[in-house]
């Protein structure tokens, strides 16, 4: 009988390994930002909600997923390459969404002056700029 449970367990950690792969494999299928619903519908005959929630929480942890607050409560997330350097930040273009990864030492300065002059540290893998991409500049005029 042990020998039986302990096949389950080998069982359902592969099952559960599969799921997380399927899971990361729509994420970066993804070209824009996306939410955890239309993540869930993609997925919803193969995959729990409760399996997708657990596993976006473990990718935010790690940073490589960057969660985005929109317009009122809306929540999207952003798959993102891990970057192996610390100074960098993203902007993000309201118009079409797009997220791009800045690699930079300005950060540095900026990160500095609001420590020393006003008390707080920033995470810099979490700083995101809001504005509009030159793409969508070039396609308003």
């Amino acid at each position: 009988m042990k020998n039986i449970f302990k096949l389950g367990d080998i069982m359902r950690t592969v099952y559960s390994t599969k799921q997380k792969e399927k899971i990361l494999d729509r994420i970066k299928r993804q070209e824009q930002e996306f939410t955890i619903k239309s993540l869930y519908e993609g997925l919803e005959k193969e995959i729990g909600l409760t399996t997708i929630y657990r596993f976006i929480d473990k990718m935010l942890e790690e940073g490589t997923l960057k969660k985005i607050t929109g317009k009122g409560t809306q929540v999207f997330y952003q798959y993102l390459k891990k970057c192996p350097k610390e100074n960098h930040f993203y902007l993000k273009c309201d118009q079409c969404g797009e997220m791009i990864h800045v690699d930079c030492d300005c950060i540095k300065e900026l990160s500095s002056h609001i420590d020393k002059e006003h008390s707080f540290q920033l995470k810099e893998e979490n700083i995101m700029i809001k504005g509009t991409c030159k793409k969508c500049l070039k396609e308003m005029k």
